[in-house]
């Protein structure tokens, strides 16, 4: 593993750039990303991280295979965790930390009661292209401890008096076929463009079947956490824009996303111990099933040129609920009323924020660009019981105000250094309230409004040594709060105060990257070595007791690779490889030495993937793609708790161009193998324990009129 002095010395010597990088790009310097993401309009050099661009050719690809967001970004990130198919996405991180989703730059991640569903917020077919930031960082403020992952939504057409129509219509199936494993969807999109005046809008509908594994065993559905099986999905989306005049536009964007499980299956536990695995049985659940719901409106201004520069204001609302699955909670009310007390949870939350930017280049006659701005938030959550009416974790109401200013200078034609300085202030306020009855009768617990700032620096450099040839390196800092739900659900003993139960003690994680990234058009190579560290943590452990997990606040530290290598072997034939490695530890009996493994719901295991496109005949192309996770072992000083058996799956792609349309015929687990999941495995429970999916046809029919 890479020692911390020699990532600093590297740091010390080595120059940078941004990198932009995708399977199918042939040429770096036309990937850019978007200033929803980077915070910087035109930001094709101003970020000195690793950087991926899922375009829409390769999401087509991959959503010929799958509509899992989560299985597209495993199946082109190595550094991405195993996608746990299921509607939660706890235990997924980007370089062994949770990062933080966007939607058009619009927070959906639930901070202060963490409850793994933001990755699902916007059906598949309102994409237009997914933006990746690597690493820690405060660009977009409160919780890309891991990384940020930015939807972009459909655009309209480009050009004046344009329309398009997209159609697609899609049909899935277990191979061999089980009759309750078809699933199906349906999506439209109108986009069009008229003088001053576009839009873009579209409607979706899905329904998923039961999943089964390689064997033809059904996969058991996560009844509490939420699962993307045996459910129905619909989507709402439109995106209206105004070009006042030639520097000036105004764009609202409103979108409305739900998906709800069927409730028609229920698990039957498996046995870790003798390797029985988790499956699932027919039968109705009392209860509904879990639900995301997710409504948003986003309002975009920008001015080219208010006071020489660029300006770029949002102001954005998200509210938010997720329905989780019911459980007996025992003799919930305390008094013997009665022993087996259903009921299930929800998380709750509104989000309201503004994001301030104004950019100039060409400052004091240098190749200077400075970009300053403001960012506003407030996050009201709380999880509720549906069924009592009583609330597991009070309304918390989180605000901030986030300052910050960023440069970039071209000091030399093929020199650029940058850097940048956040400030982040953040109050909690949480009235006083008493816990539900099963802790131990119920807790009255004095409220508070603890508060928290810090300032977020981060720096790097850019040395294009050749055309093809550019080195980088960084230094960024990521801002997070520990899951503040979990531990004010959890108090048990009396006379408990926010103000110091509530540690608001940020988890600051440091990025330091160094990278070479090489492109002659034919070749294109990427290698990162990066290392994060945090003082202070914020881990998840299982508590056997509470058969719920709680979070600790340790030293970590993680360190890994990342390397990827593609050839354009002739216009027709495209090869690639990608490998990540991550080691992550921590300190587990606070001497402030790490001695053992972060857990497989905290770090992805060691990954290779590999592809093969091949255009056969103008009309025929395939994808084939690999993905091998390694076996990875997990010790608590010394002894070994858990242990990860790798895997690989094969997927294949084929398009077929009709008179009328496209054909795309996906066939995900190529070979059927029988694996159990990574999560299964390294975060071992008899209700989770599953396996992968087997062998799936999709068979799919798109059309732009």
């Amino acid at each position: 593993m890479l020692r911390r002095h020699h990532l600093a010395s590297a740091l010390l010597a080595a120059l940078a750039m941004p990198v932009a990088h995708a399977d199918d790009a042939t040429d770096i310097d036309r990937v850019t990303v978007s200033a929803s993401t980077s915070r910087i309009p035109d930001s094709d050099a101003a970020l000195p991280n690793t950087i991926t661009v899922i375009d829409q050719k390769q999401l087509q690809q991959q959503l010929a295979l799958t509509q899992d967001i989560s299985q597209v970004l495993a199946n082109l990130i190595p550094s991405f965790s195993p996608s746990r198919q299921k509607l939660t996405n706890g235990g997924e991180t980007l370089r062994g930390r949770k990062p933080l989703y966007l939607v058009d730059g619009v927070p959906q991640s639930t901070p202060l009661r963490e409850g793994g569903r933001d990755g699902h917020t916007i059906d598949p077919a309102m994409i237009e292209r997914i933006e990746v930031i690597h690493g820690a960082n405060a660009l977009q403020g409160l919780g890309a401890s891991g990384g940020i992952i930015n939807i972009i939504t459909k655009r309209a057409p480009r050009q004046d008096g344009e329309t398009f129509q997209d159609v697609n219509v899609a049909a899935s199936s277990a191979l061999p076929h089980e009759s309750d494993s078809t699933g199906y969807r349906a999506s439209y999109v109108l986009g069009t463009r008229s003088g001053a005046f576009d839009f873009v809008g579209g409607a979706s509908y899905a329904s998923e079947g039961l999943y089964y594994d390689g064997d033809g065993d059904a996969i058991a559905v996560n009844d509490v956490q939420g699962d993307l099986m045996d459910a129905q999905s619909y989507n709402v989306f439109a995106k209206g824009g105004w070009n006042i005049n030639d520097e000036q536009r105004l764009q609202l964007t409103v979108n409305h996303y739900e998906l709800q499980g069927n409730n028609d299956y229920a698990t039957v536990n498996g046995n870790i111990a003798t390797g029985q695995l988790a499956t699932s049985i027919r039968g109705e659940k009392e209860g509904d099933g879990p639900r995301n719901r997710s409504t948003s409106l986003n309002l975009d201004y920008t001015d080219k040129a208010m006071a020489g520069g660029y300006f770029q204001a949002q102001l954005y609302w998200v509210d938010f609920e997720a329905l989780y699955g019911g459980t007996d909670w025992g003799n919930f009310w305390g008094d013997g009323r009665d022993l087996h007390w259903f009921d299930q949870s929800q998380n709750v939350s509104e989000k309201l924020g503004g994001k301030f930017s104004w950019s100039r280049g060409d400052l004091f006659g240098l190749r200077l660009r400075v970009t300053t701005g403001l960012d506003l938030a407030r996050d009201t959550t709380h999880q509720e019981l549906v069924v009592s009416g009583l609330d597991w974790v009070p309304k918390t109401s989180y605000e901030s105000v986030s300052p910050f200013v960023q440069a970039e200078w071209w000091v030399a034609d093929r020199v650029m250094l940058s850097g940048g300085l956040r400030y982040e202030r953040g109050k909690l306020k949480v009235d006083d309230f008493t816990t539900i009855p099963s802790n131990n009768g119920g807790q009255f617990v004095e409220g508070g409004s603890p508060t928290t700032s810090e300032v977020l620096p981060n720096f790097g450099a850019v040395w294009e040594v050749t055309d093809a040839l550019k080195l980088y390196a960084s230094y960024s800092e990521g801002y997070s709060v520990a899951d503040i739900g979990r531990v004010l659900r959890g108090i048990s003993t009396p006379g408990q105060r926010v103000d110091t139960l509530v540690d608001l003690s940020p988890v600051i994680a440091d990025n330091q990257e160094i990278g070479v990234d090489y492109d002659d058009g034919r070749w294109l190579a990427h290698l990162a070595i990066y290392q994060s560290d945090s003082d202070l943590g914020s881990r998840l452990a299982f508590d056997p007791g509470s058969q719920s997990y709680n979070v600790v606040r340790e030293r970590t530290e993680i360190e890994g690779i990342e390397a990827s290598v593609a050839w354009q072997f002739s216009e027709t034939t495209r090869i690639g490889l990608g490998y990540a490695q991550t080691d992550g530890r921590y300190d587990s009996n606070g001497d402030d030495r790490v001695d053992s493994d972060l857990p497989g719901i905290n770090v992805s295991p060691d990954r290779i993937t590999a592809f093969w496109d091949q255009d056969w005949t103008p009309g025929i192309a395939t994808r084939l793609q690999a993905s091998q996770s390694l076996d990875r072992e997990f010790d608590l000083r010394g002894v070994q708790v858990a242990e990860f058996d790798g895997y690989t799956t094969v997927d294949l792609q084929t398009r077929f161009q009709l008179p009328l349309g496209q054909l795309n015929v996906g066939i995900e687990n190529l070979f059927g193998e029988q694996y159990v999941t990574y999560y299964s495995q390294s975060t071992p429970r008899n209700d989770t324990y599953v396996a992968g999916r087997g062998r799936v046809l999709t068979l799919s029919w798109a059309n732009r009129f």
